[in-house]
């Protein structure tokens, strides 16, 4: 049985003439009578009584007929649920991101991108670099929003360098500088400072500690643990200092002193990360072009 039998069929059932399904379906007459002869040999059943001048509905093809209508709308609705997809006008972006990214780049990003597009929900998922890859690699995740270099290197991840970000220093404005008055801060300086430290599996965590068994000495950590709205939090209180991206600083609000890193400075790799054998899905791939665009 084929679709197009059925709206044939259907032409047919309506008009109750041959000659004039045919034009409704866009077909010759006799291309039309021939797959009606088709789909009757198919079913093993008349469907029509064709007297001369009277055409009607047989038992079966009274059964039939709520059936192939039913199809056909189904199939219709199918078409234009595939349409609002294809014009970006339902669907979902399933999107990881480290908290970081979340507070600092994604804000403006995704306001732009629902603007344009707001029939498109948004899933976003924080976690770290490590997190998201595995995500990612079990098919969670559309698009992820990573720090390069990888945890772990995979094959199976495609990677698009996305930005680079310079890393400063936040303080409360009612603690000494750090670094004494200079207007920007070494990271030996941070030998003599007490710093609030992120949980274990932050990218930052393992960025800064790096840098200081680099200069030769262990932090010295005040509070550790927090995310990143909680160690803006205990920076704020006056518990110790941090090391953050540039726009979470940018973004931050009062109650924050920021002091940019002297040179080299640290700095880490944003990257857009998708499976290597699964296209993104149409919408994703608009938000992607729109963070490459930014």
């Amino acid at each position: 049985m084929q679709f197009q039998q059925l709206q044939y069929f259907v032409a047919v059932a309506e008009t109750r003439h041959f000659t004039r399904a045919a034009d409704l379906v866009h077909v010759a007459q006799p291309s039309l009578s021939q797959q009606i002869k088709a789909l009757e040999r198919e079913l093993g059943a008349d469907l029509f009584l064709r007297a001369r001048g009277n055409i009607t509905l047989t038992d079966a093809g009274e059964a039939l007929l709520p059936l192939a209508r039913r199809i056909l709308a189904d199939a219709d609705t199918a078409r234009h649920e595939v349409q609002e997809l294809v014009q970006l006008r339902r669907g979902r972006i399933r999107l990881g991101a480290t908290p970081s990214l979340c507070t600092g780049l994604l804000p403006d990003v995704l306001r732009a991108f629902h603007d344009r597009y707001p029939g498109i929900r948004l899933l976003i998922e924080e976690g770290g670099s490590h997190d998201l890859v595995r995500e990612l690699a079990r098919g969670a995740l559309d698009l992820a929003l990573v720090v390069l270099p990888l945890p772990t290197p995979s094959p199976a991840l495609t990677t698009v360098e996305l930005l680079r970000e310079d890393l400063v220093v936040v303080s409360s404005p009612e603690a000494p500088r750090p670094g004494g008055e200079r207007r920007t801060v070494r990271v030996a300086d941070l030998a003599g400072e007490r710093l609030v430290m992120f949980r274990h599996g932050y990218d930052l965590r393992e960025l800064t500690v790096a840098a200081c068994r680099a200069e030769g000495f262990e932090p010295d950590f005040a509070v550790e643990g927090g995310e990143m709205d909680a160690v803006l939090g205990f920076v704020r209180a006056g518990l110790g200092v941090a090391v953050v991206p540039r726009m979470v600083a940018a973004r931050s609000g009062r109650g924050l002193r920021v002091t940019p890193l002297a040179r080299p400075g640290l700095h880490r790799t944003i990257a857009l990360a998708h499976r290597s054998d699964v296209a993104p899905p149409r919408a994703a791939r608009e938000l992607q072009r729109m963070l490459l665009e930014r």
